[in-house]
């Protein structure tokens, strides 16, 4: 049973006095964390199947990436990008040699990293000499980020109607339909934007036949393909990159999440045909790739791209899909994803779920009405998924008897 005390409540009240009211928040206050456990302050432990919302790959704690980050706060916090800092050059070239990228662009969140996306496609297309070549595919159920250029390849009415009018040229087509494609894909597209599992959509891996139309109809028209791995990338399927899995290969990718451990980070991998249509002064951002972030995104990427850690990953995650098919609940409809992005979906509300999971400590998150997902670290183990499934039979049949 979670206890809750004056200074929780005290927290709470300060909150909705103090910060804008945008986020429906979990009614309880974090203090710290410990390997794939979160504690609040009246020291009430939750297991985490959220991880920041796929973002502290190495957990809590983890030894090795909170002496990086130590080290690095003791030399330079912040230095432009007026100057150069070993770490982010060293984190560039792991990128690119990790990747299919010859040149990266960092930024500081996902939703920066495609709106640069898009700059950098449309600004190929202008060096080309096509300056009518500016439409911009995207898919029903994506989620690109909230800013006006990607929050208008994200088409949800509800994200989009209060904020309208929204960047013009948007092209909406249906995932992994591939009809739907070869009519949106033509002389006017400049960029094609998807995810290859589609996380808030409702965790929707995309199809190896879907990928590969849309590779073949992007070179047919010249257009720039963008995958967005934001939240399926950086070990999350249980390949370094979730596109390595359909042997397709982009001229753009877009990382964030979990790419420094849970500092703020974004970055643009591209080709170098992509990057030589920028110049200087195109693009830019203060705080990108500072020492302290990018030191922390060196150990992610050491750790992460390891044959054993993905092996890790890959094992886990089947054991997850498998122990959750096994669930006997008439609330179940069907278990979806790879590695360790998993969704459930359900035939009820996914939030009540949710919320009924705190009071059994676990956290979990949803990904549109009636979708569980589950996007934990990535060190957790089969004995999480078994505490896990016991807590989760639980809250179903409550659910279902209620």
């Amino acid at each position: 049973m979670v206890t809750t005390s004056d200074l929780t409540t005290s927290i709470f009240d300060a909150e909705h006095t103090y910060i804008a009211q945008t986020y429906a928040r979990a009614p309880f206050v974090l203090a710290r964390g410990e390997g794939v456990t979160l504690y609040d302050i009246d020291g009430n432990a939750y297991e985490d199947w959220v991880a920041g919302i796929a973002v502290n790959a190495l957990g809590y704690g983890d030894p090795e990436l909170v002496q990086a980050i130590q080290e690095a706060a003791a030399g330079i916090i912040h230095a432009s990008n007026l100057y150069l800092t070993p770490p982010q050059v060293e984190v560039a070239q792991m990128l690119c040699e990790l990747s299919f990228a010859d040149r990266v662009f960092f930024c500081n969140s996902g939703t920066e990293a495609n709106e640069g996306a898009i700059k950098f496609a449309r600004r190929l297309q202008y060096e080309r000499g096509l300056h009518d070549k500016t439409d911009i595919v995207c898919f029903n159920g994506a989620f690109h980020g909230r800013t006006i250029g990607t929050l208008s390849l994200t088409p949800r009415e509800k994200y989009q109607k209060p904020f309208k009018p929204l960047m013009p040229g948007v092209v909406v087509a249906d995932f992994n339909d591939i009809a739907s494609i070869e009519a949106a894909i033509g002389p006017n597209t400049a960029a094609v934007f998807v995810e290859p599992v589609q996380g808030e959509g409702g965790i929707y891996p995309a199809t190896p036949e879907f990928m590969k139309a849309l590779r073949e109809l992007c070179d047919k028209h010249g257009a720039v393909l963008v995958f967005d791995e934001i939240q399926c990338g950086v070990g999350r399927t249980g390949t370094l990159w979730a596109h390595e899995a359909y042997d397709v290969t982009p001229d753009i990718m877009t990382l964030a999440k979990p790419l420094a451990g849970g500092l703020p980070v974004g970055a643009i991998l591209m080709t170098e045909e992509v990057a030589s249509a920028m110049h200087a002064g195109d693009h830019g951002s203060t705080f990108s790739a500072g020492p302290l972030v990018m030191s922390a995104a060196k150990v992610i990427l050491s750790r992460v791209s390891r044959p054993e850690f993905l092996g890790h990953v890959n094992e886990v995650g089947e054991y997850l899909m498998e122990r959750l098919s096994e669930i006997n609940s008439p609330l179940i409809k069907e278990v979806r994803g790879q590695g360790l992005i998993v969704g459930v979906e359900l035939t009820t509300d996914a939030a009540a779920l949710v919320k009924a999971g705190y009071e059994q400590g676990v956290i979990m998150a949803v990904a549109g009405p009636n979708v569980l997902r589950f996007v934990p670290p990535l060190i957790t183990e089969k004995s999480n998924v078994d505490n896990l499934i016991e807590k989760l039979t639980t809250i179903l049949a409550e659910a279902g008897n209620s």
